[in-house]
């Protein structure tokens, strides 16, 4: 019987830090006339980009400089040259991710139909493999899934020509927000309401950073006290209260969190980037900053690994996480950071964060270095045809927000000097299991298979196999022929100590109970029943004819 063939498994690597900051300040004690000046801006500019992305969708795969060049002259009649230069890199950002996204929607297709495909063409009732599905259970199972495959073609037919075409779909404000409109009593909303929100997503209201220029912004200028003030559209030029046709907001901004920063950079007049932003529900306007970073180089994996490492596996409801030495043996006891994903969006991400920080809190004071993560992607593996009718499996993965968790960790991680450690997801969990789950487990301590498998994650990224040792040297089992590779070495004596000789271990343990131990036979055929009161029997010799 031949060996289960193992993937290749992709070497660890540390993951490079964020590439730009975003900070976020409530615009408070805003007068009705400055409310009333900040919606006509997001509105007016909110129909020039509309118009804009409209003609960028048009023109399709044979866009070129000039038809930029033409639109963006034509935006700068009805507002200025800066605002139709965010316009328009905003028109060309959404475009790129559409077409992004409609690349991921072309490969989900053809990973349906080729699943549908191969299981279609197994005999009814055949039984998968684990590398392989098997045929479908029944013919009324076949006769549906063969429907099913019909349609995927369909549309795996009209996604190819759309791309081809260049043919883009997207929605200004978003298409979740746009089904809204068809489900008020179930979201809870009037129509008045609804429009309310909707127009408010639809609004532009956004200024690209220039260095060079005064604090950075000539659109959108916040000074070092906090003064926010607004360089108006030309058609909303009659609106100003201050010179150069700019517009001065009553409400003062001090960014917290790092303010320091945002105010070294402004008074080098280096570039910010500002948007205002209207949360409908809560009635609150904000305004956030944002600019990019220099791309820091990371540090090495050998590097990263001096210290240890805190080996995460990643939950539909928490962190498991567990502390490893350098040499890949685990301190202490397993923690576990819990989250909550249901409700809103704001809600999950808010949970995310908290239970990241409380997992580089502890970290820290362990005193590592880094963080080993899986580098997990579902993005692929989402499909009924992939998973059959593991309903609840699907919705689990769906849940897990594997994209924002790489994007905060990553962005939280640099602020705290620990380093994320990425490694290849394959067979953690059931490789952990079966090595790390039963030893550890004790007492005091239980462990879970998602604790057993921070183990795992965390050895992989300190280099080390995942099985707990290698087999013993060839002519003994002592360290004569050099020591093992998978466990500490001889000058580490945190979890690992020269064993005492038996001889002291039984006068120990005699001085202990106040018993002496007397020995039956001295024949090499004896054993000691752990189960008996303690002393050793002899095995009854065999009777043989």
């Amino acid at each position: 019987m031949s060996k289960k063939q193992i993937r290749t498994l992709d070497d660890p690597f540390v993951a490079p830090g964020p590439s730009g900051v975003a900070i976020r300040d409530r615009l408070k004690q805003l007068t009705p006339e400055d409310e009333k000046v900040l919606r006509l801006v997001g509105g007016h500019l909110g129909r020039l980009a509309s118009l804009d992305l409209k003609q960028r969708c048009s023109d399709g795969l044979e866009h070129n400089s000039d038809m930029w060049a033409a639109r963006k002259q034509a935006l700068t009649a009805e507002s200025s040259s800066r605002w139709a230069g965010s316009i328009t890199k905003a028109t060309h950002d959404q475009w790129a991710l559409s077409r992004r996204c409609q690349l991921a929607h072309l490969q989900g297709l053809e990973a349906g139909a080729r699943t549908l495909m191969h299981r279609l063409s197994q005999p009814i009732g055949e039984k998968g493999t684990k590398r392989a599905p098997g045929g479908y259970r029944s013919k009324g199972e076949w006769f549906y899934k063969s429907r099913r495959l019909a349609v995927l073609e369909h549309r795996l037919d009209v996604a190819r020509a759309e791309r081809e075409a260049g043919v883009v779909h997207v929605v200004r404000g978003g298409r979740r927000m746009l089904n809204t409109r068809h489900n008020l009593e179930k979201a809870g909303l009037t129509e008045d309401r609804w429009h309310e929100r909707w127009e408010a997503e639809r609004w532009f209201f956004a200024a690209d950073g220039e260095s060079g220029k005064r604090f950075g912004n000539e659109t959108i200028r916040v000074t070092p006290d906090g003064e926010v003030s607004i360089r108006l559209p030309a058609p909303l030029a009659h609106l100003a209260n201050s010179k150069h046709g700019r517009y001065v907001l009553a409400s003062k901004v001090a960014f917290v969190h790092r303010g320091g920063e945002w105010r070294d950079r402004i008074e080098q007049n280096r570039a910010v980037a500002y948007r205002v932003h209207l949360d409908v529900r809560r009635g609150r306007w904000y305004l956030t900053a944002s600019w990019t970073k220099p791309v820091v180089k990371t540090v090495p994996l050998e590097t990263a690994r001096a210290r240890g490492m805190v080996g995460v596996d990643t939950n539909a409801d928490h962190f498991a996480a567990y502390r490893l030495d350098r040499h890949g043996n685990p301190i202490g006891s397993p923690r576990r950071f819990a989250y909550d994903l249901s409700g809103t969006a704001e809600h999950r991400d808010a949970q995310i964060r908290h239970a990241l920080t409380r997992l580089l809190h502890w970290t820290r004071q362990t005193g590592a270095q880094a963080v080993g993560i899986e580098n997990l992607d579902f993005a692929a593996e989402k499909t009924r045809e992939k998973h059959g009718r593991k309903k609840r499996f699907r919705q689990l993965i769906s849940g897990m927000p594997t994209g924002k968790l790489k994007a905060r960790i990553v962005s939280m991680a640099a602020e705290h000097g620990i380093a994320i450690v990425a490694v290849d997801p394959a067979y953690t969990s059931m490789w952990g299991d079966q090595h790390w789950r039963k030893p550890l487990t004790g007492k005091t301590r239980h462990m879970t298979r998602h604790d057993a498998a921070s183990v795992a994650i965390g050895r992989r990224a300190l280099g080390h196999p995942i099985r707990r040792r290698t087999a013993p040297p060839r002519h003994h089992q002592s360290d004569g022929a050099g020591h093992r590779t998978v466990q500490a070495d001889r000058g580490d004596r945190g979890r690992e100590e020269t064993r005492h000789p038996v001889t002291e271990r039984a006068q120990d343990a005699r001085r202990r109970t106040g018993t002496t131990r007397t020995r039956e036979t001295s024949t090499s055929n004896t054993v000691r029943d752990a189960r008996s009161s303690g002393t050793w029997v002899q095995d009854p010799l065999l009777d043989t004819v």
